[in-house]
């Protein structure tokens, strides 16, 4: 365990160094709902999106921690190729995976880890002060021996925002995932997590601290496992933010 943990730390300082932004998150989940006490408190998100002539490439990794330490990682890497000149459609290819521990034993699980392929369609003003995106995708997800899981087809549909508003102060953005799994009650599972950010740079003398405050709120249903095992319910669960833009 100690070998994966130090792995996944040098993974975050590498990709620190070319990191669009960091995300620091207080989570209030385990205070508004008794049955998932376990869940981890505090999550640091390192996101980079960096646009070219091909297309563009997007990775993020969440970090949970616990109070001893490091509890889990996620990852996702997406690269699309643009399809037409004005770059408004795009194959999507997207790879998911990830680990977590128990909070007792520190015994690593492995996610169900999967590969996405699909076609996006991107659209944004003239200015890039409003973005949507919106990804239709086919997903495989690879036979996972800790739980005992086999692999089988899915598909995802994702849709992706961002406004900037009162000259740049305010950002609303954020993302909806729906896809398919046959494990849960209905096959379906939903996660949303919008985010409202006030951002320090915009303000008189303040121009050199990239320094953005808010809230992100998570709304889920049969995504979040509970202290019986299950995931089969609706959460609404919120969080302090903070973020510095590189």
């Amino acid at each position: 365990m100690k070998t994966k943990i130090i792995t996944m730390l040098l993974a975050i300082l590498s990709l620190t160094a070319t990191a669009q932004d960091v995300q620091f998150l207080y989570d209030l989940g385990h205070s508004l709902y008794n049955d998932i006490p376990n869940r981890s408190s505090v999550t640091t998100t390192f996101e980079m999106f960096k646009p070219d002539k091909w297309g563009s490439t997007f990775t993020f990794m969440d970090i949970n921690y616990q109070s001893d330490g490091v509890a889990g990682a996620y990852m996702e890497f997406a690269r699309e190729f643009n399809l037409t000149a004005n770059k408004q459609w795009a194959a999507h290819i997207e790879y998911n995976g990830g680990l977590t521990s128990d909070r007792e034993t520190w015994d690593a699980t492995r996610f169900q880890h999967a590969v996405l392929l699909g076609g996006a369609w991107n659209w944004h003003n003239p200015n890039f002060s409003k973005t949507f995106s919106f990804q239709a995708m086919y997903k495989y997800y690879f036979k996972n021996k800790h739980w005992g899981l086999s692999g089988f087809n899915g598909f995802q549909i994702t849709e992706v925002w961002g406004i900037n508003f009162a000259d740049n102060l305010c950002t609303f953005s954020g993302f909806c995932d729906l896809w398919y799994d046959p494990t849960v009650k209905g096959h379906l599972i939903l996660l949303s997590q919008p985010q409202f950010w006030v951002n320090l740079n915009q303000m008189k003398g303040m121009k050199d601290v990239n320094l953005s405050l808010g809230s992100e709120v998570e709304f889920s249903n049969n995504f979040i496992w509970n202290n019986k095992g299950q995931h089969n319910k609706f959460y609404t669960i919120p969080s302090l933010a903070a973020k510095w833009t590189f």
